[in-house]
């Protein structure tokens, strides 16, 4: 039977949310990123950064082909695809305690295997439950886009705690086992969870939902991305994405660290406390994918862009004054705190920017549109590492990183402000 002509779209989200839950990982490099400063290891901060940027650039250039890809010959095939690169980058990876002694060589290994190989098999998986969940759901495009990516954010605050345990407890501090047991799991939880991703029959819509007229600047329901780039609210929005997600993903990348500067125990393996900050940032990031989701059906995407930033710019100005605070048990409240704030606004990008995309260039080609617009998450991971690595190893605190992303989330509440004045002229 063809895919297209299986209507359970219930079932479609329970295969999105086993998908993008094994996906979340990425989220989880926090621990990864600690293990190699410090133990064994101890690489420089900026090299353990590279691997994680490589991982976002990866993810987000090759969403690309996998938004035309599925397009053409549906999710299941794609995110099948992706589940296998995804395994397969990190079982490579767990050859890394062979070379993880010299850090430029791993860092450059970790770059190709959890970096390129890992984040193409994010990047392919990933774009396959938005673009069939927006299809099935046109009524309700941002809170069940918001339920699809929640999985994403749910699944770095599982993640968080089995790599906390799998380095820390069962590999004395050693990430090559880590990366192996959960480069299997990966592997067969996507392979499984993508082949209950289906299309609806084309041209199908909910009993009594009327589409409303869109608001593209381009040619309507049928935009092509090379429509779509040629329009200046696709570059506003762009920018908007790459300044909010690089905000998310440098915190989101490096709160352990963080935490630990300014709090001694961080550092204590017994209290798990990073990953209790990483973990309860994922659940404010899952819930915050949901939220903002459904706030942008009612109240609209710019203004809910708005306030989002606006929380977003508050939070990352926070974590700066903590971090330039004198060292002193239970700080990690106070960053905990801010953290969840941070991952909270981090989460509504992943239910806003594809929804606007829609809205803007329709849902027919939304896999498409919306893996160029995507590559503005790419930009990010790399300018979220740029911004951390070298300002921590030169000033010996996050405190600037903070700020600068802090200015950062305030450039991009400046731009849906024109965004919102040039669509009500």
């Amino acid at each position: 039977m063809s895919e297209e002509k299986i209507g359970n779209r219930g079932l479609v989200i329970i295969g999105a949310i086993i998908v993008q839950l094994c996906l979340g990982t990425i989220y989880a490099w926090t621990i990864f990123q600690t293990a190699l400063t410090g133990g064994t290891y101890n690489w420089p901060s900026l090299n353990t950064q590279l691997p994680f940027a490589a991982g976002l650039a990866s993810f987000a250039l090759f969403m690309i082909f996998a938004g035309r890809w599925q397009d053409n010959v549906g999710p299941r095939k794609v995110a099948t695809v992706g589940g296998i690169l995804l395994g397969l980058g990190y079982i490579l990876a767990s050859l890394i305690d062979f070379l993880a002694l010299d850090a430029t060589m791993g860092t450059i290994y970790l770059i190709v295997t959890y970096g390129i190989v890992g984040g193409a098999g994010i990047g392919f998986a990933y774009v396959c439950p938005i673009a069939a969940l927006v299809k099935w759901f046109p009524d309700k495009k941002g809170a069940i886009t918001g339920i699809a990516v929640a999985g994403f954010g749910g699944g770095a605050l599982i993640f968080l705690y089995i790599e906390e345990f799998l380095i820390n407890t069962l590999s004395g501090g050693f990430v090559g086992m880590p990366f192996l047991y959960l480069g299997i799991i990966y592997l067969v939880g996507v392979v499984l969870g993508s082949q209950i991703l289906v299309n609806p029959p084309e041209g199908w819509l909910p009993e009594g939902f009327t589409p409303p007229a869109t608001t593209a600047d381009a040619s309507g329901e049928g935009a092509m991305p090379s429509e779509m780039i040629r329009t200046s609210s696709f570059w506003l929005l762009w920018l908007m994405f790459v300044f909010a997600a690089t905000a998310g993903l440098m915190t989101l990348g490096n709160v352990k660290s963080a935490a630990g500067f300014v709090d001694p125990l961080v550092l204590d393996p017994l209290l798990q406390l990073g990953a209790l900050i990483g973990g309860i940032m994922s659940i404010f990031n899952a819930i915050g994918r949901i939220v903002w989701g459904a706030v942008s059906d009612k109240h609209g995407r710019a203004n809910t862009m708005a306030l989002m930033f606006i929380i977003l710019a508050a939070a990352m100005f926070g974590l700066a004054w903590v971090s330039s605070s004198t060292p002193t048990e239970g700080l990690w409240i106070t960053i905990t705190v801010f953290a969840s704030l941070v991952g909270f606004c981090f989460g509504g990008n992943f239910a806003l920017f594809p929804s606007a995309t829609a809205d803007f260039w329709g849902s027919k080609n939304v896999g498409k549109n919306y893996g160029v617009m995507f590559t503005a998450y790419g930009i990010a991971g790399i300018t979220g590492a740029l911004v951390a690595g070298p300002i921590v190893d030169a000033t010996g605190s996050y405190f600037m990183a903070f700020v600068v992303t802090g200015v950062l989330a305030l450039v991009a509440v400046i731009l849906i402000l024109v965004l919102r004045r040039m669509k009500t002229q």
